[in-house]
């Protein structure tokens, strides 16, 4: 079966059965799991606690369930949904669903969803679950409004002048893998700022966002883009981790359950787009200089809780605890991760390749602000690193945050 043909381009309609496989690699590349299942719980049975702005709301329940689910589901009334967040009686959907991104998704494609979402998955009686939101956040109908201003309704169109991988791969990225979601800045309404690097502020797509206190990287930053190629970036997406870079927080779940799982084809393509984009033309270089004394604190904290691991010169053990040195987490502009890491701990994606993660522990009850800010103005200003300092106000901020969510 020749999955890689499911989007543009794609040949004779498949066969029910294949269909419904399709359908199924579909579901994973849009990692529809993720948001739709709680911890603990059924898959795609919804519940799964979602903070916005205005309140938390909870994934819905996807099963073929007639009662709770979608079972009831004609196919105009699912894709209609998925692409334009609207569900059966004109509720509108909340933003949390990415149906900004789902538009792109080509008529072929979404038959194929619909056959498996209808017939490839067991139907689950698990309630749906109201929003945690007071009147007047409740009412829907502004969504409305916002829909007609922020988004797209246009399925994907490949670009003649690009090649076939390249289309591939923009169709992965903007539309099923809605990277946009995280990775592009939102505005005062929630809105991303850009749904591709060529409409409407181009420019800002996938330039970095904020996702639950972690910094969802900028794809185009010089940083990222003189450190991967498109091969590496395939690998990433496939493993979690290449060279001195290793995914965490979100990251490592969207690696877990959907990209781990993409064909080579459909990896490298990703890569290839992200590698077109336009980038900034040299990664910027510190303007502040760190506090010797700062760093002199920094280092006697790394020795003492981190040469271990990652060795006296940074560079860490291969296959097993991530190099500091020219690692874009850490020199990046935005400290955010960095913090964060040694602030709450991580671990690395759950993959084919690697069932076991590799867990980096926490250090936020140890170490006060001050600490980790120098710990983290070493690391990022040692071995050739070159980035910005930390200070212990941005520490506090974070942790504050942290302890919130």
């Amino acid at each position: 079966m020749a999955l890689w043909h499911a989007g543009p381009g794609a040949a004779a309609e498949p066969q029910p059965e294949t269909l419904v496989q399709r359908g199924a690699y579909l579901a994973k590349a849009g990692d529809c799991v993720a948001c739709h299942t709680a911890p603990g719980g059924k898959p795609f049975a919804g519940g799964l606690k979602m903070v916005m702005p205005m309140g938390a709301i909870y994934s819905s329940n996807i099963t073929p369930d007639k009662t709770h689910g979608i079972g009831n589901y004609t196919f105009a009334e699912f894709d209609r949904a998925v692409r334009h967040g609207i569900a059966p009686g004109g509720k509108y959907l909340y933003p949390a669903m990415p149906y900004p991104s789902y538009a792109r998704i080509t008529p072929q494609d979404m038959q194929a969803l619909y056959a498996y979402f209808m017939h490839g998955l067991a139907p689950d009686p698990t309630p749906n679950r109201k929003p945690d939101m007071v009147w007047p956040m409740t009412i829907r109908w502004p969504l409305a409004i916002w829909n007609w201003l922020f988004v797209r309704d246009t399925t994907f169109k490949p670009e003649p002048k690009q090649s076939p991988a390249w289309n591939r791969g923009a169709y992965l990225v903007e539309g099923l893998g809605h990277c946009g979601a995280c990775h592009t800045p939102r505005g005062l309404f929630f809105q991303e700022k850009a749904l591709s690097a060529h409409g409407p502020n181009g420019k800002l797509y996938l330039t970095g966002g904020t996702v639950e206190h972690w910094y969802a990287s900028n794809l185009r930053s010089a940083c990222l883009q003189q450190s991967l190629s498109a091969q590496d970036f395939a690998l990433l997406l496939k493993t979690g981790s290449v060279n001195n870079y290793t995914v965490a927080g979100g990251m490592a779940e969207v690696i877990h359950h959907s990209t781990q799982h993409l064909t080579q084809e459909d990896l490298l393509a990703m890569g290839v787009y992200l590698k077109s984009l336009p980038s900034e033309v040299s990664a910027q270089v510190a303007s502040t200089k760190p506090d010797p004394a700062a760093v002199q604190r920094g280092k006697a904290l790394y020795d003492q809780h981190c040469v271990a691991c990652h060795q006296p010169n940074g560079q860490g053990v291969p296959a097993a605890f991530p190099s500091l040195v020219a690692n874009p987490s850490v020199q990046c502009i935005n400290p955010t991760n960095a913090m964060h890491v040694i602030l709450a701990g991580a671990s690395t994606a759950v993959t084919a390749s690697a069932p076991a993660p590799m867990v980096m522990p926490p250090f936020g009850a140890q170490l006060n602000d001050q600490q980790i800010a120098d710990l983290v103005t070493y690391i990022r200003t040692s071995w050739g690193n070159a980035a910005e300092p930390v200070s212990a106000e941005q520490v506090k901020e974070l942790r504050r945050a942290i302890d919130k969510h």
